[in-house]
């Protein structure tokens, strides 16, 4: 009985240590031909800029070309669905984000995927914060003013956004939540639309990504404050809205890299590996830093905790916006 006990301990130690040298040779022979990165959303947008903007280096370390497909349609959901159902082979990569990673399973009954099981998390790129905006000529000069403003004032006030459920609208109901204060939600289609209403004065103020800050360098906004447990390295005298009293609101839109649920781990380990060392360059440090973005070196642990965070963390916050959106 102890010999045939001995046996079958040898059999798994060899399987074990032909696991770990299959593991070994995957991750020094990947990738021997092209990669694809998905980006749910249209040309041009912050996701498509991530994906571009890591595009080019991660191809120069790994050694293959990387091809982006834009796959837009609802909000980022059809191309991340579409996503889900590629080989788990890390040759198909996601650039996933805020909306249909983290926001869209609160806000759509029918998603075509699920936001945890259904994805090797593989590296953070960065994350942005928001900016409390005004226009220029707002008699506001300070988040104190506005919420003055707002309070005497109540359901007089309003503040746009890209769309219900958008990154700006949720991030105008914590804001307004934390200040105490009601205002009327205005949706413009995009955010585009709504920073040029913000301009023309047709808005009394947003809570915007850095998307907003040339029109603030140009003084056509007011920056009052930025929405992060940190000062902006682009508006260093720009207080967080916890120096001026509004604490806990803290909005940021997160840039990531995914890949199917199943991926071998020597594949996500290294593609974690080759994306941090990008992020800790000179050359990335300070377009980061001029973009206002916040890069962290996170495991693909701590990158899956982070989304999984921010899941629940969005859960009451679109509950609190009573925003549904039609499957």
């Amino acid at each position: 009985m102890e010999r045939g006990w001995r046996s079958t301990m040898q059999r798994w130690c060899l399987g074990v240590a032909m696991l770990a040298c299959a593991a070994a040779a995957l991750a020094q022979t990947y990738p021997s031909k092209p990669i694809r990165m998905i980006v749910p959303w249209p040309p041009g947008g912050g996701v498509d800029t991530a994906a571009r903007l890591i595009s080019q280096p991660l191809s120069e370390r790994l050694g293959q070309p990387i091809v982006i497909e834009n796959r837009p349609g609802v909000a980022g959901n059809l191309g991340t669905a579409q996503f889900t159902k590629e080989p788990a082979d890390g040759y198909t990569l996601l650039m996933g984000s805020l909306s249909p990673n983290a926001v869209n399973p609160h806000l759509y009954s029918k998603l075509g995927f699920d936001p945890v099981k259904d994805f090797e998390f593989v590296a953070l790129m960065y994350y942005v914060p928001s900016f409390l905006v005004v226009p220029a000529n707002s008699p506001a000069n300070s988040a104190k003013d506005l919420v003055e403003m707002a309070r005497k004032n109540p359901g007089k006030l309003n503040f746009g956004s890209g769309g219900v459920g958008s990154s700006q609208h949720l991030f105008g109901v914590m804001f307004n939540t934390a200040a105490k204060i009601d205002a009327v939600h205005v949706t413009y289609k995009g955010t585009a639309p709504a920073e040029a209403a913000l301009v023309a004065g047709q808005i009394d103020y947003m809570i915007d990504p850095p998307t907003a800050l040339p029109f603030v360098t140009s003084g056509r906004m007011k920056a009052l404050a930025v929405a992060s447990k940190q000062r902006s390295v682009s508006l260093p005298d720009v207080p967080t809205l916890d120096e001026v009293g509004i604490p806990g609101v803290y909005t940021s839109t997160f840039y990531g890299i995914m890949a199917p649920a199943g991926t071998p781990k020597p594949i996500v380990d290294r593609l974690n590996k080759e994306i941090n060392a990008i992020l800790q360059t000179p050359d990335m440090q300070a377009r980061l830093a001029k973009a206002s973005a916040q890069s962290h070196n996170w495991s693909p642990q701590e990158f899956a905790d982070f989304v999984k965070g921010e899941i629940e963390r969005y859960r009451e916050i679109v509950r609190l916006s009573g925003a549904k959106q039609v499957d």
